[in-house]
C-alpha cells in the first residue's frame, strides 16, 4: 500500500506550550481513526535547536526557529517526499521566526504540497504589516481553519480574505458524564465547594481577580475551595521566575483565604487535568486578554461538563451562551462574586449548564475534530475518500454495565443504567443475539454468564399460551396487556441464531430449543411485515440444523411476496406504503429464504426491494436512515432527524446477507459505508458509537446527538460490528 501522509506543523512535546499539547493530541485521533491508510507525520518548530525529538517516530525533522534558511531547507526536503500529500499548519505567530512569525512564508514559497493552515490566533484590527502578512499565508492556503465563528468574521471585515474558512472547534478529550461528588470523593475533599482554574501560569491569566472576589463567597459558602491548577509558564518563568506566583499568595495572605485558595504547582498530565475538572462544580477562566480568539482550558472544562464563569474575551463570548455559564466584566472581583453565588445558590441552573455544556461539546471530542479535519483534507486531495476508516475494537463493558443477574436494563442517563426504565424481550434478545455472535468468533467463555441471564429472561416472558411478552418492570412484573408481535419475532431470531450455533454448550441450546419450539405455535397469529420477517430469519437457522422448517418458511415467505405484490409500483419497490425501522430486515428475510428454497421469486423481491431502499438511504456518499420524526410514507417526504442506531445496524446485516448470497461486491462496499455512519459518517459528522464507554449514542437529531447510550442502540452497535468482523475474511471487505 502506497503511503500516505500528512506533515503537521508546529511545536510537538516534550515542549509544554499548547500548540505542542494541540498538535499531540490532534495526530493522536487522526492516527487512531484512520491509520494505516493514512499516517501523520511532524514538521516540528524547534526553538532552542533541542535534540530530544531524534527519537520520536512521527518527527519526519525539525525547523530551528530563527534561521530563516532553514524554512528554505525544509521546503525542498518536504517536495521530495512522495508520501507526503498535504500539509497542515498548526499556526500561532509566536511559533515562528521573524516579525509576526514572517519566516513562515519563505517556507510557503518553495513548497509545492496542498497547504490548510489552522489559525490558533487572530488578531483584530491588525496593522498594516501584521495584516500584509495573513494575507500572504492565505494566499498560499488551499483553506483556512479558525475555532470560532468570530475567527471567520475578522479574517473577512478586518483581513479582506475571500479564501474558504472552515470553523473547527478546538478539541476535548473523550470523558464520561459524571456529577463532581465521584471524584472529589477519590480526591478527599468531598466535603468542599470546589471552583478551579488551569493553564500555565502568568500574569495575563487575572488570578488575583478572582482570588479577591472570594472574600464575600465564602462568607456565605465556607466550605469553598478554589484550585489554580498548573505551573508558570516556561517563558514566563525563564524572564521574571515565579515573580506572579508569589504575588498572588500573596494575595491569598492578604484575605486571610488560606484555607480556601490552593494551588497545585506543577505541569499536568491529561489525565490529571481530567481528575481536576471533573472534581470541579464551577470553572473559572478569568483571562484578561479581550482578544483572545481561542481557549483550550476553557474548551477543555466545557467538554467536562462544568458550569462556566468566564470574562468576555472573544472565545468566550462566541462559545458561551446563558444556558452553559456567565460572562463577568474584566478585571472586577463583585461581578466573579455575583456569578459564583448565582450559580451556587441555584443547583438547577448549575445542573442545568452541566448538561449544556456537555451535550454542545460533543462536536469537539477530539474523534470528531479529526473527522472535521478528514473532510477538509479531502477536499484538497479528494483520493483521500478511498481510504478506510479504521473499525474500533469489539467491547462489551456498556452491555455489561447495564445487565443485572435478570437481565438487561431498558433505557440509560447518559451512560448510566436507568433501572426504574425495566427491561424489554427486544433488548434482552438483541444481547442474547450479540453473545451467540461473539461467542461463535472467540470462543469466550464470559459470554456464557450473559448468554444464560438473557435466555432465562426469554423464557420468564413466555406464557402458557406460547407468546413472549415485551416489556418487564424493575420488580420483574410483565406487562401482559400489550403482546409485541415484533419483540416475539425478534426472540425467535435470536433463538434461532443460538441453535445453530454448534459450539456454544448443548444445555443452553437444548433450552433454547423448547422455548423456540412453544413461540413457534404463536406464529399464526402474526401479521406484522417484521415480525414474520424476524421469525424468518429465526426459522432459516432453526433449519439449517433441524431442516424441519421448509413449509412453514415458504408460507411465510409468500406472505411477504403477497405483501411485496400488493404495493409495489414503479417508483415503489416496498412491502408497505412507508418505510418506518429496521426496514431492511424484510429484504434480508427473503434473502434467507432463497437460500433455503433456491426459489429465485424471493431472491427476485429481496434484491428489488434493498435496492429501492439503498436508493433512498444512501445520498451524496453516506448513509442516512429514515428519521423517527415522521418516517418516510409513500407520495411523502423522507424525514431526516432522529436517526436510529437500531436502522443502521439492520442495514449493515442485511447488506452482508445480500452480498453473502450474490457475491456481488456492492453490498458489502455498502454495509462498509452503512457501518461507517456509527463512526462519523453521518449528518453529524459526529460517533455515535462511543468509544470512551463501547455504548452507542441514541441517535442523531437535527443538531445534536442523543446523549443517551440505551440498550437497544448499544447492542445495536455490536451487532453490526460483530456482523463485519464476521465477514472480515470477505475480498470486498
Amino acid at each position: 500500500m502506497e503511503s500516505n501522509w500528512i506533515l503537521y506543523i508546529a511545536t510537538y512535546p516534550p515542549r509544554e506550550c499548547g500548540i505542542a499539547t494541540f498538535t499531540k493530541d490532534l495526530i493522536t485521533a487522526m492516527d487512531k481513526k484512520f491509520s494505516p491508510s493514512l499516517k501523520s507525520k511532524i514538521l516540528v518548530m524547534n526553538n532552542n535547536n533541542d535534540n530530544y525529538y531524534e527519537n520520536i517516530e512521527e518527527v519526519l525533522f525539525d525547523i530551528a526557529v530563527n534561521d530563516i534558511s532553514a524554512y528554505k531547507k525544509a521546503a525542498k526536503r518536504v517536495n521530495e517526499i512522495n508520501s507526503i500529500k498535504l500539509i497542515n499548519i498548526q499556526h500561532e505567530f509566536g511559533i515562528f521566526g521573524g516579525e509576526y512569525g514572517n519566516y513562515l512564508i519563505k517556507f510557503l514559497e518553495i513548497v509545492k504540497k496542498p497547504v490548510v493552515i489552522s489559525f490558533h490566533t487572530v488578531i483584530p484590527n491588525p496593522e498594516d504589516k501584521l495584516k500584509k502578512i495573513v494575507r500572504k499565508l492565505a494566499k498560499k492556503s488551499s483553506y483556512l481553519v479558525v475555532m470560532t465563528n468570530k475567527g471567520i468574521d475578522i479574517l473577512r471585515k478586518d483581513y479582506d480574505i475571500k479564501k474558504e474558512i472552515f470553523l473547527i472547534r478546538h478539541g476535548t478529550p473523550t470523558v464520561s458524564f459524571d456529577d463532581s461528588i465521584k471524584e472529589k470523593t477519590a480526591m478527599g475533599i468531598d466535603d468542599k465547594i470546589v471552583l478551579s482554574s488551569f493553564g500555565l501560569n502568568n500574569p495575563g491569566k487575572g488570578y488575583e481577580y478572582v482570588i479577591e472576589s472570594l472574600i464575600e463567597v465564602v462568607k456565605k459558602y465556607p466550605n469553598i475551595l478554589y484550585l489554580i491548577i498548573g505551573e508558570t509558564h516556561p517563558v514566563v518563568r525563564k524572564k521574571e521566575g515565579e515573580k506572579y506566583r508569589t504575588f498572588l499568595e500573596g494575595k491569598v495572605k492578604e484575605y486571610f483565604l488560606e484555607n480556601h485558595v490552593k494551588f497545585c504547582n506543577r505541569y499536568m498530565t491529561l489525565e490529571e487535568i481530567v481528575k481536576f475538572l471533573l472534581a470541579t462544580d464551577i470553572y473559572i477562566s478569568s483571562s484578561l486578554n479581550p482578544n483572545q480568539i481561542v481557549s483550550g482550558t476553557l474548551a477543555y472544562a466545557i467538554a467536562c461538563g462544568r458550569a462556566i464563569i468566564s470574562t468576555p474575551f472573544i472565545y468566550a463570548k462566541d462559545i458561551i451562551t446563558p444556558e452553559r455559564g456567565l460572562l463577568v466584566k474584566f478585571r472586577d472581583p463583585n461581578s466573579y462574586t455575583n456569578a459564583v453565588i448565582k450559580i451556587l445558590s441555584n443547583p438547577l441552573l448549575r445542573e442545568e449548564m452541566e448538561r449544556n455544556n456537555y451535550s454542545f461539546s460533543r462536536c469537539m471530542i477530539w474523534p470528531n475534530v479529526a473527522i472535521s479535519y478528514y473532510n477538509l483534507f479531502k477536499r484538497v486531495i479528494p483520493d483521500l475518500e478511498k481510504w478506510r476508516i479504521s473499525c474500533p475494537e469489539i467491547k462489551f463493558d456498556h452491555i455489561m454495565n447495564l445487565t443485572d443477574d435478570f437481565g438487561i436494563i431498558q433505557f440509560t442517563n447518559y451512560s448510566k443504567p436507568d433501572k426504574l426504565s425495566g427491561y424489554t424481550l427486544d433488548d434482552n434478545a438483541r444481547a442474547l443475539l450479540a453473545c451467540t455472535l461473539y461467542y461463535n468468533l472467540f470462543k469466550d467463555n464470559t459470554k456464557l454468564k450473559l448468554m444464560r441471564i438473557y435466555l432465562n429472561f426469554i423464557k420468564y416472558v413466555q406464557t402458557n399460551e406460547n407468546k413472549l411478552y415485551n416489556f418487564v418492570n424493575y420488580n420483574k412484573v410483565i406487562n401482559l396487556e400489550d403482546w409485541s408481535e415484533d419483540a416475539h419475532g425478534r426472540a425467535m431470531m435470536a433463538l434461532g441464531h443460538l441453535i445453530a450455533t454448534t459450539n456454544i454448550p448443548m444445555e443452553l441450546r437444548v433450552e433454547a430449543e423448547l422455548i423456540f419450539e412453544n413461540a413457534k405455535k404463536a406464529v399464526d397469529k402474526i401479521r406484522s411485515p417484521r415480525a414474520i420477517s424476524f421469525i424468518l430469519i429465526g426459522l432459516y437457522f432453526y433449519n439449517v440444523i433441524k431442516n424441519s422448517e421448509v413449509i412453514r418458511i415458504k408460507k411465510l415467505a409468500d406472505y411477504l411476496a403477497q405483501l411485496y405484490k400488493e404495493c409495489n409500483s414503479e417508483k415503489w419497490n416496498w412491502f408497505e406504503n412507508y418505510l418506518t425501522y429496521s426496514n431492511s430486515k424484510l429484504p434480508e428475510a427473503l434473502f434467507f429464504c432463497y437460500k433455503t428454497t433456491k426459489d429465485n421469486k424471493y431472491l427476485i423481491i429481496a434484491k428489488e426491494s434493498l435496492d429501492f431502499l439503498i436508493s433512498i438511504l444512501f445520498k451524496d456518499g453516506k448513509f442516512a436512515p429514515i428519521g423517527q420524526n415522521g418516517w418516510y410514507h409513500k407520495n411523502g417526504h423522507n424525514a431526516s432527524h432522529d436517526q436510529q442506531p437500531v436502522d443502521a445496524a439492520s442495514m449493515v446485516q442485511t447488506l452482508i446477507v445480500a452480498y453473502d448470497t450474490t457475491k456481488e461486491n456492492r453490498y458489502m462496499k455498502l454495509a462498509i459505508e452503512a457501518f461507517n455512519w456509527f463512526l462519523g459518517k453521518n449528518s453529524l459528522n459526529q460517533e455515535v458509537y462511543n468509544n470512551l464507554t463501547g455504548g452507542c449514542h441514541d441517535g442523531i437529531g437535527e443538531y445534536s446527538l442523543n446523549m443517551n447510550q440505551g440498550a437497544e442502540s448499544s447492542i445495536s452497535y455490536l451487532l453490526a460490528r460483530l456482523s463485519l468482523q464476521k465477514s472480515k475474511g470477505s475480498i470486498a471487505f
